[in-house]
């Protein structure tokens, strides 16, 4: 019995624990990967297993790591803890955590680490402990218990400080990132124990700085990720020189800052670097037109070939030089990039000089027709085989042909998003181009200008009609987004493999059409204006030959919703009846919907349907107002509300006694004072709020009258929700409480909880009944 209950306790326990994690955190299942993060959590959830491999705690109000909150845990590969508040780790907080692969504690307030957390962690690889307030990483070597640590990232807007022994024990990273906005101090050799860094990320304002840890990177780093530098003091450009030893292989230098005096200095640094291959600009800033203060003196450098820069700010680009000094520096260039930067125009002399030139992209500048005409001028770019020339400012393709056509190795050409719109019958070309790009340029026709050469010709989003091009060696053709309602002609290109028709205002396919395209190999027709039949699908899926045929989109629901899916194959495709006849169950659906609405209108003209609307209406208006008017506008001692059988007791004995009176009552009945031609509702609502007492007449007639219901319903919220004491209530017979209907629940609640007076059938007391009644509509 003692064993069965011990196993009952381990169990319920289990199990709680399993229940508790379920309700902190209910993303939390059978996957083994918890996601709680965004859930406004203040501590690690209880209740953490062996189960679980994968914890997402980020973007919580965490403030503390103690060490039982991951005892359990000793499964984990995954850990995210970052963007909390965590300002304290408990020195064994991660002694279960020997299998963890990967720890976020970046963007906390973590101001030191310690080496003890890390100790336990004898697999972890991907470190991130960048966002905190640390100004240092200590005086013991922090890392050294993590041999298979491979990426790690560290660093803050604090960050001051890198010592010798920090980085002992590492020898190899794939990333080291680090965010030095602040670093003033830097112990040389700190990280000369590191003797291989593939990608190498610094973020560092100080150019002595950076010096001092290049000259520690000069055999380890591969790529070297330059960021937010400012290079604007050319007496402190020597410092860089040791960058020339440098056996980097790509230098990326992202929002930084040149000038036209430090410009030929870095120059000279980036060719003299043997190994270097790629040199990558994104997000700078340079100030200056290329007037540099002197010649740039460098060996040409015979690896560099790849040159990339993006979006590059120039102030004053009009005014940029010729770039005389660098035309001895780039003919081994391979693949040049220059794009969003403002280019108007490459020289000539430079074009010229890029001999090996295979790849270049030009893509969103100014490039103009004649700007295109000189920068590709006679002996420019000979190797070039692709050209992007897509976002520019060209607008004639017959020039844009022209300037290209000595380009002879060019197959390869983008010319899409210009502003081409009418294009000429005959143009030149480049003799072997094979690719040709015009989408989104404005032309409404094609002509014998595209050339014959093409194998891949993309016409896609612009307003063609129709496509009756003969291209005998075409292979792939693009036409998305046009106005075509018939295919192309497939004799005029027989060796089509895939086309794209997509987006057009295609109706259908014949037989002899579908016959025509049986050498392709994909065809798709989505988002077009199919009606779809079971004999049209049935046709395309025994009797064609396009192994897949897409005729189907989301958006189009005109065709039928199997092929509704992007991508879906019609020879997959089976239709049910009503699939089948998608028009017919439309027409059915709408017949339907208007019938009802129909019977609606009838059943509601019958009986009086707007009518009760306008009541309700008026009854939600009265319930929102229940503040009594201003004293200006009491108009009356008080409205009388009775049942038209009680009118002769009403009329003739009551207004008798209270506006003969001295002083005379003023009160307002609905037979002589209700505005004519006014909405009854109306009359009453306003005869309540200009009134400053009600008197209610009550009787059994009372109970059966509909309007004494709505009078003393739009009465009930100004009245009684005030617990004031404006309602007077006169009872002219006895009335049991049962037998007032239901409908009457407010006079049951009134008449429980207001007193009221009872006309007496002795003469001898009606006087003592008027003097009471008078003293009530004084009060």
């Amino acid at each position: 019995m003692w064993q069965v209950w011990a196993i009952y306790v381990v169990l319920t326990a289990h199990l709680s624990k399993e229940q508790a994690l379920k309700q902190a955190c209910p993303s939390c299942d059978a996957t083994q990967s918890c996601n709680c993060s965004s859930m406004g959590l203040d501590l690690i959830p209880s209740g953490l297993t062996g189960k679980i491999t994968a914890l997402n705690l980020a973007h919580n109000r965490i403030k503390q790591i103690r060490g039982h909150d991951l005892q359990q845990a000793v499964n984990l590969r995954a850990l995210l803890l970052q963007s909390n508040q965590i300002s304290s780790i408990d020195k064994n907080s991660f002694g279960s955590q020997g299998k963890l692969e990967l720890l976020d504690l970046s963007n906390n307030s973590l101001a030191h680490l310690s080496p003890a957390w890390f100790e336990p962690l004898s697999s972890l690889q991907h470190l991130h402990v960048q966002g905190n307030s640390y100004s240092d990483l200590g005086e013991s070597p922090l890392f050294s218990s993590l041999r298979n640590l491979s990426s790690l990232h560290l660093g803050n807007p604090r960050f001051s400080t890198i010592r010798q022994g920090n980085f002992e024990g590492i020898t190899f990273l794939n990333t080291l990132k680090i965010d030095g906005g602040s670093l003033g101090q830097y112990e040389p050799g700190s990280l000369t124990s590191i003797k291989k860094i593939n990608h190498m990320i610094i973020s560092i304002r100080r150019i002595d700085v950076f010096s001092a840890v290049i000259r520690d990177l000069l055999h380890s780093a591969i790529w070297l990720d330059v960021r937010e530098l400012a290079f604007s003091a050319p007496e402190k450009i020597p410092l860089l020189r040791t960058m020339s030893s440098s056996f980097a292989k790509k230098i990326s230098l992202k929002k930084c800052l040149f000038t036209d005096a430090t410009v030929p200095g870095i120059v000279s640094i980036l060719e003299g670097m043997p190994k270097l291959m790629e040199v990558q600009m994104k997000d700078c800033t340079l100030l200056g037109t290329g007037q540099w203060y002197k010649q740039i003196h460098a060996n040409q450098s015979q690896s560099l070939e790849v040159l990339t820069i993006e979006n590059l700010s120039i102030e004053e680009f009009y005014l940029f030089t010729d770039l005389q000094s660098v035309l001895d520096l780039v003919s081994n260039f391979r693949k040049v990039t220059v794009e969003n930067t403002n280019v108007f125009l490459v020289p000539c002399k430079l074009s010229q000089q890029l001999l090996s030139l295979q790849y270049l992209d030009l893509s969103m500048n100014l490039l103009g027709d004649q700007s295109l005409e000189h920068s590709a001028c006679q002996g420019a770019w000979p190797s070039l085989q692709t050209l992007n020339l897509s976002q520019n400012s060209l607008s004639d393709l017959k020039i844009t042909g022209k300037s290209l056509s000595h380009l002879r190795n060019l197959h390869h050409l983008d010319i899409s998003e210009n502003n081409f719109g009418e294009i000429p019958d005959q143009c030149d070309w480049p003799e072997n181009l094979k690719y040709l790009n015009l989408s989104s340029t404005q032309i409404p026709k094609l002509t014998a200008c595209v050339p014959k050469t093409l194998e891949v010709l993309d016409v896609s989003s612009n307003n063609l009609q129709d496509f009756s091009l003969q291209l005998p060696f075409l292979k792939e053709l693009y036409l998305t987004k046009n106005h075509l309602k018939t295919l192309p002609e497939a004799t005029a290109i027989p060796n089509l493999v895939a086309m794209s028709i997509s987006r057009n205002k295609l109706n259908g396919f014949s037989k002899e059409e579908f016959e025509s395209f049986k050498q392709m190999e994909l065809l798709d027709a989505s988002a077009n204006n199919f009606i779809c039949s079971c004999e049209f699908l049935s046709f395309v899926q025994h009797e064609v030959g396009i192994a897949q045929v897409l005729v189907g989109w989301p958006e189009s629901y005109i065709c039928d919703s199997p092929l509704a899916v992007r991508g879906a194959q019609v020879g997959s495709v089976q239709l049910s009846l009503m699939e089948c006849h998608r028009s017919l169950l439309v027409s059915l659906i709408c017949g339907l919907v208007f019938l009802f609405i129909l019977i609606l209108v009838i059943i509601g003209y019958k009986y009086h349907a707007v009518w009760y609307m306008r009541m309700t209406w008026a009854w939600l208006q009265a319930k929102r107002k229940p503040k009594r008017a201003p004293a200006k506008d009491i108009c009356y001692d008080a409205f009388v509300s009775y049942s038209e059988n009680d009118s002769s007791w009403v009329e003739d004995i009551m207004v008798q006694q209270l506006e003969q009176a001295c002083p005379p009552f003023r009160l307002c009945l609905h037979k002589r004072d209700f505005v004519p031609g006014k909405w009854i509702v109306d009359n009453i609502i306003d005869s309540i709020e200009k009134s400053h007492k009600t008197l209610f007449v009550l009787s059994e007639h009372f109970v059966q009258s509909e309007w004494c219901k709505y009078e003393l319903d739009f009465s009930h919220f100004r009245l009684f929700d005030e617990n004031n004491d404006a309602a007077i209530l006169i009872l002219l017979e006895p009335i049991q409480s049962q037998a007032i209907p239901k409908r009457f629940c407010k006079l049951r609640k009134i008449m429980n909880t207001k007193t009221y007076l009872e006309w007496p059938p002795d003469e001898e007391q009606q006087q003592m009944f008027w003097e009471n009644l008078k003293a009530a509509l004084k009060s």
